[in-house]
């Protein structure tokens, strides 16, 4: 039955009221944090940090949508944030609860027309998942398939317009407390990426990308796009099933070895091929399959395309932290596009860069970390950082760093979780096989150019 009850929407725009009114309820919100960071400036106090850190969680647990995903995403880049800032972002909440029926019904008739219903044989009621920026309903087509539709939240390019206002206050914060890093570009990297997260279109062919940089790997699905009931701010793909990947913690050995193995390549064969990430490192967007033989990868939202040079830095680096060649690390450094570097900073980036390729070094089984808790892998090095930049510093982060680092991370992470043993010297360096810029420069343009986005 067609849905009738409700005027077409008008097309949802940045619009100024929602940017004014969106700013007056987070910059409410923050004014209280802004407040305890005033008087812990005056007064100090050993538990000044946390006190700050507390206050901006709460403050940007109450705000929700974009500027709260960010907060979360913040969490997860250990070099970025105090241990204090981290943990009380940490605690904020991924799901956000879930919009009701009227508002599902108004999204739909708005991008699929007043018969949408008629264009399935089934539509679950009730949110499967519900975040930050959308939520997700299950439905069934008429042919029997099964699939998932991700609704965008209404007004969401004014909140993260003025929301990304506000991230560059609570930056600011951050860098007046501890002034080792200069967060500037960084800012401009998440803006750029959750304005790319609100583009449905565009994630529909950052997932046919992963389709086609994949093909390759009969262990790892990527959903299926339904282009003809998908729009700027609906995403209609095929639903696919499978176990979290915690549900295997307790796994045998060979099991979680081979789920490592599996994200390995799913996440650095992509990079090291195309120049291209899945730069958001949730647990939740990996499901594994069968008995541990394979993986669903979701979520397509925040993908990072790198200029192939960007490629070769990595390389370069790792190149040159495995030979202790200090010069070839300036210069890698340089084509990261870090500026402003002197021998003492490169100094400090090294030890940086000696715990992120650590695993990649030794040619030998290993875990990611011994003795080394998920919560605080990177911490100890990340402090150590922090404390010679405060001294040396700021550094002002490329804008590229951002989603490789808190990727890295993330997938690092995950191996703790696993418990996982594996050569990550043998597995990184069958990756580079046949490595130069040339070659991954055209992988990269001849399967942007297939899916739409070259």
């Amino acid at each position: 039955m067609s849905d009738t009850s409700f005027p077409p929407q008008d097309p949802e725009r940045n619009r100024l009221t929602g940017r004014l009114a969106r700013t007056a309820k987070v910059g409410a919100n923050l004014s209280g944090a802004g407040l305890t960071f005033a008087a812990q400036s005056l007064f100090g106090g050993e538990q000044g940090d946390e006190k700050i850190a507390r206050a901006l969680a709460a403050a940007l647990g109450k705000s929700k949508g974009p500027l709260m995903k960010v907060a979360q995403m913040l969490s997860t880049v250990p070099d970025l944030l105090p241990a204090e800032y981290a943990a009380e972002f940490a605690q904020l909440q991924a799901e956000a609860p879930a919009m009701g029926w009227p508002f599902v019904r108004r999204r739909m008739r708005a991008e699929l027309g007043a018969d949408w219903q008629g264009k399935f044989a089934e539509f679950g009621h009730e949110a499967s998942h519900a975040a930050s920026l959308g939520q997700v309903h299950a439905a069934t087509l008429h042919d029997g398939r099964r699939v998932a539709c991700k609704l965008q939240y209404p007004d969401m390019a004014s909140a993260v317009e003025s929301d990304v206002g506000q991230l560059k206050t609570v930056l600011g914060l951050f860098k007046r407390m501890d002034g080792s890093i200069d967060p500037t570009a960084m800012v401009e990297e998440i803006a750029d990426r959750l304005r790319e997260e609100l583009d449905y279109a565009r994630e529909g062919k950052h997932m046919r990308l992963y389709r086609d940089m994949l093909s390759g790997y009969d262990f790892v699905q990527v959903p299926d796009l339904i282009e003809d009931l998908s729009t700027d701010r609906l995403l209609t793909m095929s639903w696919l099933s499978g176990a979290r990947l915690t549900a295997f913690e307790d796994a045998p050995q060979e099991t979680r070895n081979r789920i490592a193995e599996m994200l390995f390549w799913t996440w650095w064969g992509p990079f090291n091929s195309h120049a291209v990430i899945h730069g958001d490192p949730h647990l939740g967007n990996y499901q594994v399959t069968g008995e541990g033989t394979g993986l669903n990868l979701l979520d397509f939202g925040c993908i990072r395309i790198f200029p192939p040079g960007f490629v070769e830095g990595v390389v370069d680096l790792y190149r040159a932290i495995l030979a202790d060649d200090f010069d070839a690390s300036f210069a890698a450094y340089e084509k990261w596009g870090f500026v402003g570097l002197s021998k003492e900073l490169v100094e400090v980036l090294n030890i940086w860069a000696r715990f992120i390729y650590g695993p990649l070094l030794d040619d030998r089984v290993r875990s990611v970390a011994d003795g080394v808790t998920p919560g605080e892998y990177g911490r100890k090095e990340a402090m150590s950082v922090r404390k010679l930049l405060r001294e040396k510093g700021p550094v002002k982060v490329p804008r590229e760093f951002v989603f490789m680092d808190r990727a890295a991370i993330g997938l690092g992470a995950a191996y703790l979780r696993l418990h996982a043993e594996l050569n990550f010297y043998k597995l990184f360096n069958e990756s580079l096989e046949g490595f130069s810029v040339e070659a991954v420069a055209k992988r990269q343009a001849d399967a942007l150019e297939r899916v739409g986005l070259g």
